[in-house]
């Protein structure tokens, strides 16, 4: 994926001077007094804005927070808080800029927050007027919002269309790296982990990787639909039955190629969906039909653990089961540790998928992580994101 670099931009001298806008992702979790409650955006925010400013240039930071009405600007969907904390992290004062569609002033070595942008009237649908003006305002525009690449939105997009220059921040860059590495020019073998508790919100993400993967891992509620598709009972535990003619096409696919979707030989079961349900290790093949399947079996994480550390590429979308609960969480801490101690190149997204790597502490053994949770699950579609369409465009003139 061929992307104009800010970094490039910033090392050849080209940033200095000019007018630069960065459209981060700041959209931070607060409580109900505005306090934020994790800066992990915010602190991933400040590389790229400090780029600028070593550069030389006159830089404005904006993003979205919360769901605020546009056209409508309310006290609680104000940024405020997040240049507060932009201030203590950079140890310099970032004023907050309101109405700034119409002009900023910001000099060279100086740096503004422009308030919420979805406050903007046409920003969500990326409305011509609109991204003509945020394209004004700058010289180089920099998208450095993985989390918002796959919306096509005034700041991710119009202004990237209008600006005299678009190029992709150091996160973004990272990103587009990491993911060109995984799927476009993986490391045979290629493993997939797709997990989650419906086949139907991943459905087009298992139809999209059974024809690139050498193993499709699947766990959670998907994998017990796949479990019914190879004539397996899963007593009462969530699954799609309707979904079963998808599922053995995706078996299918992965068998025409001489690759595998590996099927549990042992699951835990419990007759309650609790965390102090008694947990049950049992063979795939003896499931009551009063059990529910809540994790991958021993024998099973094992085999996949053995797998998985002889994987070239480890993609991982998911924990394998309801690992949130301890009796229950033991299949996907040992995928966990087996990703960390494997030397392949791994990379993950989604939110459950975040909690699991933290949990486990592993995130300095994960190749990449994801910082995009439905810009990455498109990803894995096989689509190809807005934001990454119209820098290319501009790269190629």
């Amino acid at each position: 994926m061929n992307v104009l670099r800010f970094s490039d931009l910033c090392a050849s001298g080209k940033a200095r001077g000019q007018r630069v806008f960065i459209r981060a992702d700041l959209n931070v979790p607060q409580d109900d007094h505005g306090a934020i409650t994790e800066d992990t955006r915010i602190r991933a925010s400040v590389p790229c804005i400090q780029m600028a400013l070593d550069a030389g240039a006159a830089v404005m930071v904006t993003s979205h927070l919360g769901r605020p009405t546009e056209g409508e600007f309310k006290p609680a969907d104000s940024l405020a808080p997040v240049a507060k904390r932009l201030g203590e992290l950079l140890g310099r004062e970032v004023p907050l800029v309101s109405n700034w569609v119409d002009g900023v002033q910001v000099a060279p070595g100086q740096l503004v927050m422009l308030e919420n942008c979805r406050v903007n009237k046409g920003e969500k649908k990326n409305a011509p007027e609109l991204a003509h003006k945020l394209a004004a305002l700058c010289d180089i525009f920099v998208h450095d919002a993985f989390g918002t690449a796959h919306r096509a939105e005034g700041t991710t997009y119009g202004i990237a269309q209008f600006a005299p220059i678009a190029c992709a921040g150091p996160l973004l860059a990272a990103e587009i790296d990491a993911i060109s590495k995984a799927l476009a020019n993986p490391k045979r073998p290629l493993a997939a982990i797709v997990a989650g508790s419906k086949v139907s919100t991943k459905l087009t993400i298992l139809k999209s990787l059974a024809s690139n993967v050498d193993q499709l891992i699947v766990g959670g509620g998907i994998a017990n639909t796949f479990m019914l598709a190879a004539g397996l009972k899963i007593g009462k535990s969530l699954a799609e039955p309707d979904l079963l003619a998808e599922a053995k096409a995706v078996i299918e696919i992965m068998k025409a190629r001489g690759a595998e979707v590996p099927i549990p030989t042992d699951v835990v079961c419990a007759k309650t969906f609790a965390a102090d349900a008694v947990a049950t290790v049992k063979k795939a093949t003896e499931v009551a039909d009063d059990d529910l399947i809540l994790d991958i079996g021993p024998e099973t994480a094992a085999k996949l653990a053995a797998q998985l550390k002889a994987a070239g590429t480890i993609v991982w979308n998911g924990p394998v089961g309801v690992f949130e609960f301890a009796a229950f969480e033991n299949g996907t801490k040992v995928i966990a540790h087996a990703i960390a101690e494997s030397s392949a190149f791994s990379i993950a997204g989604g939110g459950d998928t975040l909690a699991a790597i933290a949990k486990y502490g592993i995130e300095k053994q994960v190749g990449y992580i994801s910082t995009g949770g439905g810009a990455f699950l498109e990803v894995l579609e096989g689509k190809t994101l807005p934001a990454f369409e119209i820098l290319t465009r501009r790269a190629a003139g």
